[in-house]
């Protein structure tokens, strides 16, 4: 209300720098890490919407870093990418992130600065935004799911940045964990009802989990909120930097296991951890009630008056769906091929763009509608994000997604279309990658600019 002292920002303090975690089980020692505050993941920031964040970065690494806040809709000057909207962040400096909590949701933050080894040696962490007035819930836990590349002395493989990672399926590891272990199981109360928030904060691994003997109810969608509903086939899907929002209502019996399966990949299927009931009861059954999430103040697009762009990715390691070889210039000659320009793999528009500084491949005007035509015509996934603002999901191959979601960061199967709508109300130059990596880095990677002047395309 006019006239009213704003609160003061609630402040929180990060400090990258070398750190051990128990990422494996005894008899394994411990792994060197890179962490935020000495832990894997990083401190959970939470507040309430509407609140005004203060994030201070104290630089402990030996090299530079950022942080960008992940999902988070905010001025273009706080988005944590190097050379683009910040100087990084060099060794023994300070960093002072401020902005608003627009958007109630599940966001996490991590390094924009050689993220493909920063965030895969460890710099991650949850971000949570809770709703002024939040769904009852017996217990609201946040899952950071991650994967390693560990040796056998349970040290993380060097081998950042092969040809093979970059050209493929991205640094996929050998470890899963949940919070920063590998863990056997979680326990549970029959009749308990549980928020979940999911985070992927792989590198390139994509989790479809399932929940054997339970009904995982989708309530929200990289923090945006959605029709609740059962995903298909059950399986949580999570890309990339993704994140979802379940409610698990626990109904089984006291002292039952069941297991959390994560299947996306069919022949490499494993069991991430039991679901171990106590033999505690805490109610009969649990809450009936629907949890549906208020909506966020996004500006709805006006499809009517849309202006339109095309997207093509392209690239990798199969050009024309022909696996190249992987020996040195055979196979970089395959990848390259006729109409690529640039020194990377992957593609945006024909470009291949390695930095975080390229010429803009679009400019938006400002507080106008835009709808993003996107062709994946490669022969893998694609988590596609763009910073600064959240999209609706519009269509997948022609056809009208049934609940237009609200997405920040969109999976593309191979060879797979899809409509993305949003109007460009943050001015500002955003980045817009491809959130495995190795992909971000060798090419798939661009900036789109929303003009200061609504006027300007």
């Amino acid at each position: 209300m006019p006239g009213l002292a704003r609160a003061a920002p609630r402040e929180f303090r990060l400090r990258p720098g070398p750190a051990a975690a128990r990422l494996v089980p005894a008899p394994h020692p411990d792994t060197a890490v890179w962490a935020y505050n000495g832990s894997v993941p990083g401190p959970e920031i939470r507040v309430r919407q509407g609140e005004r964040l203060r994030i201070v970065v104290d630089n402990g690494l030996a090299e530079a870093t950022t942080v960008h806040c992940h999902g988070i809709r905010l001025p273009n000057a706080m988005d944590g990418v190097p050379h683009l909207t910040q100087r990084p962040i060099g060794p023994g400096e300070t960093f002072v992130y401020e902005f608003d909590a627009v958007d109630a949701g599940t966001f996490w933050y991590h390094p924009h600065q050689r993220s493909s080894e920063q965030v895969d040696r460890g710099l991650s962490g949850p971000l949570v935004i809770e709703e002024a007035e939040p769904p009852a819930v017996d217990r609201d836990l946040t899952w950071m799911l991650d994967d390693w590349r560990l040796l056998g002395d349970a040290s993380i493989s060097a081998d950042f940045g092969n040809l093979h990672d970059a050209a493929m399926a991205g640094r996929i590891g050998n470890s899963v964990t949940v919070n920063g272990a590998v863990r056997d199981s979680f326990a549970v109360r029959a009749g308990e009802r549980l928020r979940l928030r999911l985070v992927n904060a792989a590198n390139a691994r994509v989790f479809g989990l399932r929940f054997e003997g339970h009904e995982p109810v989708v309530v929200a969608l990289d923090g945006q909120p959605v029709d609740p509903h059962v995903p298909a086939d059950g399986r949580v899907v999570l890309g990339p930097a993704m994140r979802v929002d379940v409610i698990l209502d626990m109904t089984g019996a006291p002292g039952a296991r069941f297991r959390v399966v994560d299947d996306f990949y069919p022949r490499a299927a494993y069991r991430l951890l039991d679901l171990a009931y106590a033999a505690e009861v805490l109610r009969d059954r649990p809450p009936e009630a629907e949890v549906r999430l208020p909506a966020n103040p996004i500006p709805e697009p006006d499809l009517a008056s849309a202006q339109r762009h095309v997207v093509t990715f392209g690239g990798g390691g199969m050009m024309g769906g022909m696996m190249g070889g992987m020996n040195g210039r055979g196979m970089m000659g395959r990848m390259m091929g006729p109409g690529m320009h640039g020194g990377g793999i992957w593609t945006i528009n024909g470009r291949a763009e390695t930095g975080h500084t390229p010429a803009p491949m679009l400019t938006l005007a400002r507080d106008r509608t835009h709808v993003l035509a996107l062709a994946n015509d490669t022969g893998f996934y694609h988590p596609i994000h763009l910073h600064g603002h959240s999209f609706r999901v519009i269509s997948r191959n022609g056809v009208p997604t049934r609940r237009r979601e609200w997405q920040d960061t969109v999976l593309l199967a191979p060879r797979e279309r899809a409509e993305i709508a949003f109007v460009a109300d943050n001015p500002g130059d955003w980045m817009f990658h491809c959130h495995i990596l190795e992909h971000q880095e060798a090419g798939m990677t661009g900036v789109i600019r929303v003009a200061a002047d609504a006027t300007r395309t």
